[in-house]
């Protein structure tokens, strides 16, 4: 294949001097695999995952010099499948890419034809990076606890409420008519959280202190946790019969001191959520709700917009946990 030039632009992060160094190169393009496209980035969005592969950690990126960014959206120029056309605009988040395959902070990617979801109608390339993986997983999180409980069956928790994937979570169900409980640690976001949706604000610590009896006075009909840890041990506790909990993180901590109790005692349901690799049936579902019957308010007003050469101090600023809200990279003029 050809192209009009024969680089483009990428933030590389290279290794040196025992250092990660991460700074805007011109990168030649390479030739498709079978079923591969080539997408020319118009978005990506600055992620958690993506300051630490920057920053050289090993368990997010293998090999350097490598090029992060875990979402992006564009429009096809080079297609290898059928099913996916030139001039079809596609987001492409999470499996592999900006993990060890590099990622959307670059103006172009390759990657395999099967980690690309249309771009719905109702959605535009920007709102789609303002949502990016954290929307995604918050989708997916909303869309198993609705399945189970309705807003009728009683509150909501939702950890983590203040990040990205708690916050949607709260804009979401709020909207969709549940009676929502953030769970913060952030005393000074409450009218932040007012302001998703959220009818009640509890703050970390008040569940973390809670009782460390196998079984708690029951609280939520369900929950959407984000942190795991103790936080996710005394919301399953404090769960009613049959509610249902999601967990898809574990930034206090990976581990659960748990008995079987909540489980075989009340029904309690825990439904663990990997939007690395969901299934790709649930993906198109839940980017269908998001651009539709999902989507908050002025959507895009929750994102600071960047440019490439931007994106150092960024995610100095990401590590120093000085963002808010979400960072989007623009890459087209």
């Amino acid at each position: 294949m050809t192209y009009k030039n024969s680089t483009f632009k990428a933030f590389r992060v290279e290794e040196k001097n025992g250092g990660y160094i991460g700074s805007v190169k011109e990168i030649e393009f390479s030739p498709l695999d079978k079923e591969d496209i080539l997408v020319k980035v118009h978005y990506s969005s600055l992620n958690y995952k993506d300051a630490l592969s920057a920053s050289g950690n090993k368990g997010v990126t293998r090999n350097y010099p490598h090029t992060p960014g875990i979402d992006a959206v564009g429009i096809i120029e080079k297609s290898n499948d059928a099913a996916l056309k030139v001039g079809e605009k596609v987001i492409v988040t999470s499996y592999d890419l900006g993990m060890n395959t590099d990622g959307g902070f670059a103006e172009y990617i390759k990657v395999p034809s099967k980690w690309a979801v249309k771009l719905p109608e109702n959605l535009s390339m920007k709102e789609a990076m303002v949502y990016g993986t954290a929307g995604l997983t918050a989708g997916m999180s909303v869309l198993r606890l609705t399945e189970l409980i309705k807003p009728e069956d009683g509150k909501i928790a939702v950890s983590g409420a203040t990040g990205g994937v708690g916050s949607l979570s709260v804009s979401i169900l709020s909207k969709l008519g549940y009676n929502v409980a953030a769970i913060t640690g952030k005393e000074t976001e409450r009218d932040y959280l007012v302001s998703l949706g959220a009818k009640e604000i509890i703050l970390r610590n008040e569940i973390e202190k809670l009782d460390k009896k196998p079984l708690l006075k029951p609280l939520f009909a369900g929950a959407i946790d984000t942190v795991g840890g103790e936080i996710l041990e005394n919301i399953i506790k404090s769960t009613a019969p049959i509610g249902v909990v999601t967990c898809c993180g574990n930034v206090a901590s990976p581990k659960l001191d748990l008995t079987v109790f909540p489980f075989i005692l009340r029904g309690v349901t825990l439904i663990g959520i990997d939007s690395q690799n969901y299934p790709m049936k649930y993906r198109r579902k839940v980017w269908e709700m998001l651009s539709d019957k999902w989507k908050p308010k002025q959507l895009e007003d929750t994102c600071f917009e960047i440019k490439l050469d931007e994106v150092q101090q960024k995610i100095a600023l990401m590590l120093e946990g000085k963002l808010k809200g979400r960072t989007i990279l623009k890459l087209t003029e």
